[in-house]
């Protein structure tokens, strides 16, 4: 399982060998530093520890640093795991966007935006009350909650007004569109959560097998290589053999 660690840039398009414009979200993807390589032997898992986004020394809690300090690396402001990890790498190396490749498909895991305290209607998407008819006062509100004579409580999960986003989400299934080595960055299609500037987790894909993805590389290879769309220069690149006969 390959993943890393970066920070959530900007969201933006960019445009596909047809012409296509195609919306990407622009992630910062490394460098991340290989802090510790944990072992069954000697942790009882196998994982892969990296650091991201380098922090100044007071800044970081004692205990931190002499983790930092026994890997002999700088402090960091983000420390991931990544369990299993599939490409063997030792405590010093820099792993960047370049793990990945142009059509891979990965994962997303980020903090939603937060809203703050939200009614139902944009928490829940209530439609509310009647605007009308002599109603006060009820246009964005819930209305009942069964809190009456049966079931004489209010039960569990009721959609209420509360605290919106600020929440981890993840996004799966997501296709690399461009990796930019040079400058650590990958383009990935759609959107991820999180504002810009907020950390991110970037994976392989979990739920999408390699014999899918192959399937879908294949495809997207056939689609770019078949010709233009059914115009006027389309009809006149057929065959004379497939025109129809003319009549006597």
């Amino acid at each position: 399982m390959l993943g890393l660690l970066g920070k959530k840039l900007a969201q933006t398009r960019v445009y596909d060998a047809q012409g296509n414009a195609v919306p990407v979200t622009v992630v910062l993807a490394g460098p991340n530093r290989v802090l510790q390589c944990k072992t069954v032997e000697t942790d009882g898992y196998k994982a892969v520890q990296f650091g991201f986004d380098d922090q100044k020394e007071h800044r970081v809690t004692k205990p931190l640093l002499g983790h930092f300090k026994k890997f002999n690396s700088t402090p960091v402001k983000q420390v991931k795991e990544f369990r299993n990890f599939s490409k063997d790498v030792k405590p010093g190396d820099v792993v960047g966007a370049n793990l990945f490749a142009v059509g891979d498909y990965v994962d997303a895991i980020g903090i939603t935006k937060g809203r703050g305290f939200e009614g139902v209607v944009k928490r829940h998407g209530f439609a509310g009350g009647p605007a009308s008819h002599g109603q006060k006062g009820w246009f964005r509100r819930g209305g009942a909650i069964g809190n009456r004579l049966f079931p004489g409580t209010v039960l569990r999960g009721m959609k209420m007004p509360g605290h919106m986003g600020q929440v981890r989400r993840t996004v799966q299934n997501l296709q690399v569109v461009q990796v930019r080595e040079a400058d650590n960055i990958l383009l990935i299609k759609g959107a991820i959560p999180g504002a810009n500037g907020d950390y991110v987790v970037i994976r392989e894909a979990k739920k999408l097998s390699r014999v899918r993805v192959a399937q879908l590389k294949a495809q997207a290879e056939a689609r770019a290589k078949a010709p233009a769309g059914r115009g006027k220069a389309g009809a006149a690149a057929k065959p004379a053999a497939a025109a129809a006969p003319a009549k006597k």
